[in-house]
């Protein structure tokens, strides 16, 4: 396994072969603030940065987004994988000079330690209006029964806990983490339509669930005048693609932003089958959602082998293949990435001008078969 030390040395000489421009944004990023915004964050990697249209909003979003799960404190919460705040922060940083300025976490990601870092971070290295700051609440955050949850007190506790650990007066996306099964949906619109009045949330979002649900929030928020949900944040990749059936057309319907999480099935799509790393062994939800029928594991096999095959026919990474097979659905957004290693975000901002042919995209998708509902709780 490889420690925070060694990573960070391999990220610093990774990046020193950036241009003069991009390193003299790491040495001094607020100096470097005027080309920053002149250049709309795209003046690094030859301004290969696209910005896309966030749904029914005025937001512009980079066609990429980091998610920041794999940031925090790894003796907190359940991501022993996760990297802590010396090791993040040049993510951070590098995500930003390639022009990425979307950043989605969560209160439960390592118990708030993701919100510190990431807050911690944009505050040093951008200005405030000119990123898109995403979180969510639903998940167990302390013992006792409002600890968790969609009640209009637990999300109203949680978004103060929220705007603290980020250090900002307001959040631009707040996604409800799942559904709550335990809490009507009227108190749960209700309580988020009064955040954005307050000026605490600018828009919400929601995250895996049926889609008859998300329609149902939908409608509620129609039916009593409160705020809709702006966005929908599926499972969604080439071993996963149940969501193409009802939630990606509905959400295409109603003009709802779609940002994938997990596009490249958490590095499966990426290496060899079978190959494990530190976070696969630790990391007991990916089990969960790729614990397969020996049928379905078959079929996920053969395609993560349709992925090397046309990466290699190509000359490109495996992950850049996977992550321009997500962005070619007209539904998707801006798919959420990880990155806890330098090629990481070289890999999605490469994909992003990465056009498949129809062969290649029929190979790819060839030997799919359907699958189990899962990450839905």
């Amino acid at each position: 396994m490889q420690d925070h030390a060694s990573l960070g040395g391999e990220f610093a000489a990774h990046f020193g072969r950036r241009s003069l421009v991009c390193r003299s944004v790491q040495e001094n990023p607020r100096q470097a603030r005027g080309l920053t915004a002149f250049f709309g964050g795209r003046f690094c990697d030859g301004g290969r940065m696209k910005y896309v249209p966030f749904g029914n909003t005025g937001l512009l979003i980079s066609a990429v987004t980091l998610g920041c799960m794999s940031y925090g404190e790894s003796a907190k919460g359940g991501h022993p994988w996760s990297l802590d705040e010396a090791t993040s922060r040049p993510f951070i940083e590098s995500a930003l000079e390639a022009g990425i300025n979307c950043f989605d976490t969560a209160n439960v990601y390592s118990l708030g330690s993701s919100e510190e870092i990431v807050g911690r971070a944009l505050a040093d290295l951008t200005n405030r209006e000119d990123v898109v700051i995403a979180t969510k609440v639903r998940g167990r955050m302390r013992p006792g029964t409002f600890g968790e949850g969609l009640s209009r007190k637990a999300v109203m506790h949680e978004v103060d806990e929220s705007l603290r650990r980020l250090g900002t007066d307001y959040i631009d996306l707040y996604q409800i983490h799942r559904w709550d099964h335990r809490t009507p949906i009227e108190e749960t619109m209700e309580a988020l339509h009064d955040l954005i009045k307050s000026g605490k949330v600018l828009h919400i979002g929601a995250s895996s669930m049926h889609a008859w649900q998300f329609s149902k929030a939908q409608y509620t928020a129609d039916a009593n005048g409160w705020t809709r949900f702006v966005s929908m944040q599926p499972h969604y990749n080439l071993i996963n693609r149940e969501e193409e059936r009802e939630m990606l057309p509905l959400c295409a319907d109603m003009n709802v932003a779609v940002i994938p999480w997990s596009p490249m099935a958490r590095g499966k799509l990426t290496r060899e089958w079978g190959e494990t790393t530190n976070r696969t062994e630790s990391d007991e939800f990916g089990k969960h959602l790729y614990a397969m029928p020996l049928s379905v594991t078959e079929s996920d096999q053969a395609v993560a082998e349709a992925v090397a095959a046309v990466a290699e026919g190509r000359g490109v990474s495996r992950a850049q293949i996977a992550l321009a097979w997500v962005m070619r659905n007209k539904a998707v957004t801006s798919p959420i990435i990880g990155a806890t290693k330098p090629h990481h975000l070289d890999d999605a901002v490469a994909a992003v001008e990465l056009e498949l042919s129809d062969d290649e995209v029929a190979a790819l998708e060839a030997p799919y078969v359907p699958h189990p509902v899962v990450g839905f709780v």
